[in-house]
C-alpha cells in the first residue's frame, strides 16, 4: 500500500517537522510504502529519508492555508501513483498507532476529524462556525438532513478522490477570492462544505486531540500548542477578558445569522 502524506511548514513551521516525522514513521500505518510531500521555504528538510520536498514562499497566515489546495496540484501527477492520499497540519503529532482502521471504505472515499469543541459541546449546527455568506462557495445552509464540524488538520482518501476534491476546493476558494470573499475559516470552511454534499468517514476526537485536553492520555494524534513556543503562532488570538467578550459576541452574531 502506497500512501502520500501532504505536509506544509513555512516560516517557522518548519520546527515542528521533526517530531512529526518520527511520530508518523513510528505510529502511522507503519507497514505501508510512505512519502512525504513537504512544502517549505527551509531546505533542510529535504534531508529527511522519504520525503519529496518542494520549495515553497512563505505567504503568511491565512494565504499558506488557504491557498493549500493550489500547493498540493502542483504534484499532482505523482499523487495519482498512490493509493491514499493523506494531510495533516504541520503541529500535529502521533501518539499511538493509527493502522488501516481509519481508511475509508469502498463506498466512501474521504475520512476527515470531527472537531471536538463542536461536535461534542454544541448540539445545534447553529453554533457550528460555518461560512454565512450566501455569496461565498463555501456557505453551508439550513435544512441538511445532517450536520457535522470538521476542523481542517486531518483528511485524507483514496488518490482519486482526493485529487479529485483539491481540484473543486482549489477553484472554489480561487472563485471566492476573485470576489473578494474569504471564508471565515478559509480552507477549512471549504472543506465543510464538501463534505456537507460527498459522504465521509468520520474520525473522532482521538485523531485530533488538542495538547493539555483532559482526554490527551487515549489521543492517537494531537495537535500541539503552538503559542508555547512562539508569539508567532497566535495569529491575534487574545485569552484577555475583553477577547473572550469579543468571542461571546461573535458567536452570538453568529447564531442570530443562522436563521436570517
Amino acid at each position: 500500500m502506497k500512501i502520500a502524506i501532504l505536509y506544509i511548514c513555512t516560516g517557522k513551521y518548519h520546527i515542528f517537522f521533526k517530531d512529526f516525522y518520527e511520530s508518523c514513521e513510528q505510529y502511522f500505518m507503519p507497514d505501508a510504502d510512505k512519502t512525504y510531500f513537504v512544502f517549505s521555504d527551509n531546505k533542510e528538510l529535504a534531508k529527511y529519508d522519504k520525503v519529496r520536498f518542494t520549495y515553497k514562499e512563505c505567504e503568511g497566515f491565512p494565504n499558506d492555508s488557504l491557498f493549500r489546495f493550489r500547493t498540493f496540484l502542483t504534484v499532482e501527477n505523482e499523487l495519482k501513483g498512490y493509493d491514499y492520499i493523506f494531510f495533516f497540519n504541520s503541529n500535529m503529532q502521533f501518539m499511538a498507532l493509527v493502522d488501516e482502521a481509519i481508511l475509508p471504505t469502498s463506498n466512501v472515499g474521504f475520512l476527515c476529524c470531527l472537531d471536538a469543541d463542536y461536535d461534542k459541546v454544541y448540539p445545534y449546527p447553529c453554533f457550528y462556525p460555518y461560512e454565512r455568506n450566501k455569496n461565498s462557495l463555501a456557505y453551508v445552509p439550513r435544512g441538511l438532513n445532517s450536520y457535522r464540524y470538521y476542523h481542517g488538520g486531518v483528511n485524507g482518501g483514496r488518490a482519486k478522490e482526493y485529487i479529485e476534491m483539491c481540484r473543486t476546493l482549489n477553484e472554489n476558494i480561487a472563485q471566492d477570492y476573485q470576489n473578494g470573499i474569504v471564508a471565515l475559516y478559509h480552507d477549512e470552511s471549504h472543506i465543510n462544505k464538501y463534505f456537507s454534499d460527498h459522504p465521509c468517514l468520520s474520525l473522532h476526537a482521538e485523531y485530533g486531540t488538542a495538547e493539555g485536553s483532559p482526554n490527551q492520555g487515549s489521543a492517537k494524534i494531537i495537535i500541539v500548542d503552538k503559542t508555547k513556543y512562539s508569539t508567532y503562532f497566535n495569529k491575534g488570538r487574545s485569552t484577555s477578558v475583553w477577547g473572550k467578550i469579543r468571542k461571546m459576541l461573535w458567536m452570538v452574531k453568529h447564531i442570530i445569522s443562522w436563521y436570517l
